[in-house]
């Protein structure tokens, strides 16, 4: 029998014992210059490179699957984010803060334990043409770049057209430091059972030119946790409704989200709807563009244009240049570069030049 090894997570082997195996290397590397006016809190310009992504999150990563028979397959995925611009990991520092998880696969589904993406992400990948990128969803909200949860047991399973999906988070982050996307909720606390659980579910339809999708997501604070989420007590919760039809090289989507923040004296709720286009008048050319309305009850309401070009050199770099316009109300804290800075009530243009390689 042979045995396959990988050393260092560098040099990879593949062999073939009772069952065809094998694991991958890839990843993406995207990164450019942005600019932005209105930067808070004395209104100067950003010139610079970001610190989140241009297109696609910069990541790299190790998967592998293992055929066990009758239909039945174990796998793995290790994804690890980081700033081209610095070397530095992403998800608060974690070495694979995108994906850490193993599990088991057949007709029936996908069993996934560990570190993997909640149903809320799978709820926008078909719908949200411009992804989580530097102008997008996470202008407003950072966690739909980031829907991930830690110590986690997942499910998903696509029956015809229908996919069902859920997960249950025992601990939904215990990294640090506090951030977008590690905020230090220390989750499997013992005595405090409640502390950092969330859980999500997903219903999707997909046909040949169209597709539907609703998903809600909960979450629970903990004692230590990123403000507003501190306890235990309080929730944070979102639910989206979306969906995207094709007509020729031409796709149109759109959604709403709904979260429903409630955490004493912070609580706060709101309503963001976004509808997009994408269309690839050749194959190397892909034109977005996408509207996104923000809607505060009794605070504010803000609105957000963008427009993306992105030219492919050849199958595994490209370039691409985004333009944006964001209005905010005179309460309006939204920046139109994803963790970028605003002053209160301005309107803000952004642009950014990038270019992506895949491996």
């Amino acid at each position: 029998m042979l045995r396959c090894s990988i050393f260092a997570g560098l040099m990879l082997g593949s062999c073939v014992a009772y069952a065809q195996s094998s694991v991958t290397l890839y990843g993406i590397i995207d990164t450019g210059v942005e600019y932005y006016n209105n930067a808070g809190p004395g209104k100067g310009s950003f010139v610079g490179m970001p610190t989140v992504t241009g297109e696609v999150a910069s990541r790299f990563g190790l998967k592998g699957v293992e055929d066990l028979g009758g239909g039945n397959k174990a796998f793995f995925n290790l994804e690890s984010g980081f700033q081209p611009g610095t070397g530095n990991l992403n998800y608060g520092g974690r070495l694979f803060g995108r994906l850490a998880n193993v599990g088991l696969s057949n007709s029936y589904g996908a069993l996934t334990l560990g570190r993997q993406y909640n149903m809320t992400a799978y709820a926008l990948f078909d719908a949200d043409v411009l992804g989580p990128a530097i102008h997008s969803l996470a202008s407003f909200d950072s966690y739909m770049a980031n829907a991930r949860d830690d110590n986690a047991i997942g499910y998903m399973g696509k029956f015809s057209n229908v996919t069902i999906g859920g997960t249950y988070s025992f601990g939904r982050d215990a990294a640090g430091p506090a951030g977008p996307s590690a905020t230090n909720c220390p989750g499997q606390v013992a005595g405090n059972f409640q502390a950092c659980k969330q859980y999500t579910a997903l219903l999707k339809y997909t046909a040949a030119n169209f597709g539907l999708a609703a998903s809600y997501d909960n979450m629970r604070g903990g004692p230590g946790a990123a403000a507003p989420l501190a306890s235990s007590a309080y929730t944070d919760a979102h639910a989206i409704v979306d969906g995207y039809f094709v007509v020729g090289s031409v796709k149109v989507a759109g959604g709403w989200i709904h979260r429903n923040l409630s955490a004493a004296t912070a609580s706060t709720q709101y309503n963001l709807y976004f509808l997009g286009a994408n269309y690839r008048p050749v194959a190397t050319l892909s034109l977005d563009a996408q509207v996104v309305k923000y809607i505060q009850k009794d605070v504010t309401s803000s609105a957000m244009l963008v427009a993306r070009a992105t030219y492919s050199l050849s199958k595994r770099t490209s370039v691409y240049s985004s333009v944006g316009y964001l209005l905010n109300g005179a309460k309006g804290t939204a920046s139109i570069a994803a963790a970028g800075t605003v002053t209160t009530g301005a309107n803000q243009f952004g642009a950014m030049f990038g270019i992506q390689q895949l491996f």
